[in-house]
């Protein structure tokens, strides 16, 4: 019998009362599945700092829900980064996703801000010194466009976790092979830590494909042939669903007993994928009595 796997769920900041809906709307949808915790993003070059504290604050406080804040290097100094991150401890919110962040829109490469964390191992390390922060960190079982070689990523990761972190969430990728070579290597390296698989259900067929080729996740020629098929034959949302929940079963057979879903606000595929898996209202209650 197939483990019921641990959940949790991305969620990015509204920037429009109809965002904001649907924000809740996702929210309501998914937080009947008892997902171990849900987190916020911060925009591209930090700019929707102060939505998602807003969020993050709004979801802590109404959902009952374990909330996790991003939080990044960017355009900001040590002292307004730390004291973000304190703000998050004042309301009860001791989850953060410490990251790097992508460089401010206009820039092709991260410069860190005077006065500020150099890179996501001085932000972890910095965090972990409060004592008050469960802290993830980013991993890339496909070569981060930035990495100077394939082992890179597996190095970096392991600074990460000697900083401080606690768990790893990987970028999104195709194949459960991809991430069982990355878990390989990382265990090779000596890291003991979790690293929890990112799983992105496709919504929207271009539009994935554009964001895995910016962020250097590899596409296999068979997913770009199955998605150019469905989407003659409309029936893209069928596959999207079949290849995620094909993908997490296979990751749950090789041993993984926790996912992350990047859920883009929508959760309707989300909650399919989840439910083909096992992970129903119903299960929660069963595991919960």
């Amino acid at each position: 019998m197939t483990l019921r796997p641990d959940v949790s769920f991305e969620f990015f900041p509204p920037q429009s009362l109809e965002a904001s809906f649907r924000l809740w709307d996702t929210v309501q949808t998914l937080a009947p599945l008892g997902p171990r915790f849900v987190s916020v993003t911060y925009g591209a070059g930090g700019t929707t700092r102060e939505l998602t504290r807003e969020a993050v604050g709004t979801i802590h406080k109404h959902s009952g829900l374990r909330t996790a804040a991003h939080l990044t290097c960017v355009n900001a100094t040590r002292e307004e980064t730390l004291g973000i991150a304190r703000g998050f401890a004042e309301v009860g919110v001791t989850d953060i996703v410490a990251l790097r962040g992508d460089p401010p829109k206009g820039q092709d490469r991260f410069v860190p801000t005077e006065g500020g964390f150099r890179d996501s191992c001085e932000l972890i390390s910095a965090l972990k010194e409060t004592g008050d922060f469960t802290i993830r960190v980013g991993a890339y079982p496909d070569t981060h466009p930035e990495a100077p070689t394939e082992t890179a990523d597996v190095e970096y990761l392991k600074r990460k976790f000697d900083a401080g972190a606690d768990e790893a969430l990987t970028q999104f990728f195709f194949e459960a092979e991809t991430f069982f070579r990355f878990r390989d290597a990382c265990e090779k390296a000596g890291i003991d830590k979790p690293i929890v698989p990112g799983i992105f259900p496709i919504e929207n067929w271009k539009g994935a494909r554009r964001f895995a080729e910016k962020c250097g996740t590899k596409i296999p020629q068979w997913v770009i042939d199955a998605f150019e098929t469905a989407t003659r034959d409309s029936r893209e949302d069928l596959l999207a669903t079949a290849l995620c929940a094909e993908l997490c079963s296979d990751l749950i057979d090789g041993g993984v007993d926790k996912l992350h879903f990047y859920t883009l606000n929508r959760p309707e595929l989300t909650r399919d994928v989840c439910f083909a898996l096992g992970v129903t209202p119903e299960t929660r209650l069963e595991n919960v009595a």
